[in-house]
């Protein structure tokens, strides 16, 4: 284990996922949207075609690992690892957790050296949007982008975790002005990600008017990062509010409905308490192009790349399993499909 406070406030993250039940909300909303049964699907699984354009790139189907970890220690290398291996042999894409912790401690930089890992896939580096405000800019982010070999870079917002975190950065004044900035300089696409509390309209249009076309709404509902800062807070007046908070936020479908004037103009990944292949399959009709899982990738990380190959392999299974059940052979005959929707 490294000695850095930054590092060891990952290993925290961590530890507390796997420590804390209730930090898995069981909240995100999926389970009320109800589905159209074809018992007549006129299509043959066999021929199901899930395959997704993403950055450049075919994936199999519209996964995208999302963002856990990264840092100065052995088991933070190996989780990122196999993620990175299981990417790669199931063709889907990954991000990788906030790398703040390489330019803190360059020792951290290996668990972020995953390209050699993952070839063929898209990759999307990782920064805190609120480090604009405290010092950062196109030099580190560029950093970041070039030791992942990154396709996109990951801008996450997370003023929620930022004021319940005990090192918390929570001046948020004028960061679209730098985000418009860091989009002119940068070499890759920036993607504008909340971590768990959603993206609203009003979000929306200060990223489009500072460049961004992409964003991943990230709704409540799946791990609640308040929960988990509430556990690390500095006093019991902190983690009380970090407790009061663990639900806020829009769910993911609720952040998709109210981003739908935006479609035209902007792409979106849903994430945010995405638990099956069902559940992306409903991000998809309701306009996501993309679909983030990250708690149920962790353990199977913990333990191997094959453990996580499995399981992406399954959630595959249920998403081609739902579009054929809803006669729908091709992932584009999903996309805004209202008339899937049980009304």
């Amino acid at each position: 284990m490294s000695d850095s406070p930054i590092t060891q406030r990952k290993q925290d993250h961590i530890d507390w996922l796997l420590q804390d039940e209730k930090i898995e909300r069981r909240q995100s909303g999926f389970d009320q949207i109800q589905l159209t049964h074809r018992g007549l699907p006129e299509c043959d699984y066999a021929q199901i075609d899930s395959s997704a354009a993403f950055l450049d790139y075919t994936l199999n189907f519209p996964l995208l690992i999302s963002s856990m970890t990264g840092g100065a220690s052995n088991n933070l290398n190996t989780i990122n690892e196999n993620l990175a291996r299981a990417a790669e042999h199931c063709q889907v894409a990954m991000a990788v957790g906030s790398q703040r912790t390489m330019i803190l401690d360059n020792k951290a930089e290996q668990s972020f050296q995953l390209r050699q890992f993952a070839p063929t896939v898209p990759l999307i580096a990782n920064m805190g949007a609120i480090q604009l405000n405290y010092g950062f800019g196109y030099d580190e982010a560029q950093k970041m982008v070039e030791t992942l070999e990154a396709d996109a870079l990951y801008l996450h917002l997370n003023p929620l975790q930022e004021v319940i975190q005990p090192e918390g950065d929570t001046n948020f004044a004028k960061l679209a002005e730098k985000i418009a900035h860091l989009k002119q300089q940068l070499s890759v696409p920036i993607i504008l990600k909340e971590v768990g509390c959603g993206l609203s309209s009003k979000d929306i249009q200060l990223g489009l008017d500072a460049g961004i076309d992409w964003f991943d709404l990230a709704g409540r509902g799946g791990t609640s990062w308040s929960r988990i800062e509430a556990h690390r807070a500095d006093n019991t007046q902190q983690a009380d509010l970090g407790k009061t908070f663990q639900d806020w936020g829009l769910t993911t479908p609720q952040a998709l409905k109210q981003v739908r004037p935006f479609q035209s103009h902007a792409q979106f990944i849903a994430s945010g308490g995405i638990r099956n292949g069902i559940d992306m399959v409903k991000s998809v009709i309701m306009g996501a192009q993309i679909c983030g899982v990250a708690a149920p990738l962790l353990k199977p990380a913990m333990t191997s790349t094959n453990v996580t190959i499995e399981t992406i392999e399954q959630l595959q299974q249920e998403f081609r399993t739902a579009q054929f059940l809803l006669g729908m052979p091709k992932l584009a005959d999903l996309f805004l499909n209202d008339s899937l929707i049980v009304p």
